[in-house]
């Protein structure tokens, strides 16, 4: 098996160099972070991640891997734990025990998501990705208030955003649903798609070049799945019918999965995600509404709260319809939630440090404590 299939390339290799460069060189009172068992480091990309145990393409095939128990105790939060699509530096040992995944390489993109429910968590859905493909159907699930939110996120992920309007072959107002879109998505392609009939499908395929990584996201019943097969061009995961009369789709793919395609290129499948909260920056917010924050640098006042403030761009742009309210109003709800999540993470950092001086401060006890000892 070629690295370079799954995305191997020269600046990978020259930090994999630099790893072991470091590993060789103890620092001054502490362990090289090298093999601890003696066995070579090499190489490795997640491609399934499930729980605690993963599956990573090597040289030499697919094997199963777990992170080492210092890579472990290092970890700061689930984000410093590998994601699928991570280029990873592990021993393999003989046989078919599994491998010890000792880091993990820098990430050039990340696609995350503040973790489900009340913990104020990043979650990595995907790394490594050169292009994140966004999926909506363009059946009764239809709705750009949710591609606004995945825009968002996949601008702060660092991969380039492709939205794909699936199920092509159930939609009869296609130019109407594509205006739609293109209100919400500026500079960013749209490709109208059904892997039902494989109309458009081919089109995907200028952004899977060798070497090359995308990913799909989008909520259940979108059709990521299918898609998938398509451009497998066979039916190798499993997919399932939505309800007729919402489009509301069941869960079939449970994990997140890298695969190879025929014709060069990796793709990562993803679970569809019931709850999509933020995990982004204002830049990411700007970048998703470009159309607005270039209409709040009109208005008189710089730090203007588009409410009752004279010479106000925004309003006049609403009282106009240049605006769209409900796109506005997406992005003022999007805005509140990011000053929220940044509040809570700040309150959340204050107290993680308020335990580490403790945790300090109860150690520089105890080694008193043995000094008088002596």
């Amino acid at each position: 098996m070629q690295l370079t299939d799954w995305g191997w390339n020269d600046e990978l290799q020259q930090q994999f160099q630099s790893f072991q460069s470091r590993s060789a060189t103890p620092a001054l009172g502490h362990e090289a972070p090298s093999a601890p068992r003696g066995l070579p480091l090499s190489p490795a990309r997640i491609a399934r991640e499930d729980r605690e145990a993963y599956l990573i393409c090597t040289t030499a095939g697919l094997r199963l891997a777990r992170v080492t128990g210092r890579l472990r105790h290092n970890a700061q939060s689930r984000a410093d734990f590998p994601a699928v699509g991570d280029w990873v530096i592990a021993d393999l040992p003989p046989g078919d025990g599994p491998a010890a995944i000792h880091a993990i390489l820098p990430r050039r993109s990340l696609f995350a998501r503040k973790a489900a429910g009340d913990n104020a968590d990043q979650q990595v859905l995907a790394a490594n990705i050169d292009t994140v493909f966004l999926v909506s159907g363009l059946d009764h699930d239809f709705n750009p208030r949710r591609i606004e939110r995945y825009l968002t996120l996949a601008w702060e992920s660092g991969a380039a955003p492709v939205i794909v309007l699936n199920k092509a072959d159930v939609c009869t107002d296609l130019p109407a649903r594509l205006a739609d879109v293109e209100t919400v998505a500026f500079a960013v392609p749209i490709h109208a798609v059904s892997a039902q009939d494989g109309r458009g499908v081919a089109d995907l395929l200028v952004y899977l070049k060798p070497g090359a990584t995308a990913a799909l996201l989008g909520s259940s019943g979108v059709g990521k799945s299918s898609l998938i097969n398509a451009l497998l061009g066979e039916d190798r995961l499993r997919t399932a019918a939505v309800r007729a009369d919402d489009s509301h789709g069941r869960h079939t793919t449970t994990h997140r999965e890298l695969l190879l395609l025929p014709a060069g290129g990796v793709i990562i499948d993803t679970p569809g995600l019931r709850e999509l909260q933020l995990w982004a920056t204002d830049d990411a917010l700007a970048g998703a509404f470009a159309d607005i924050e270039s209409l709040a640098a009109d208005c008189r006042f710089r730090d203007c709260a588009h409410d009752t403030e004279p010479g106000c761009a925004i309003r006049a742009a609403l009282s106009s319809g240049r605006l769209d309210a409900a796109r506005y109003a997406s992005y003022v709800k999007l805005k509140r939630e990011l000053a929220y999540l940044a509040r809570r993470d700040d309150v959340v950092a204050q107290a993680a440090e308020k335990e580490r001086w403790k945790k300090l401060h109860l150690e520089g006890q105890k080694r008193m404590k043995a000094k008088r000892r002596w």
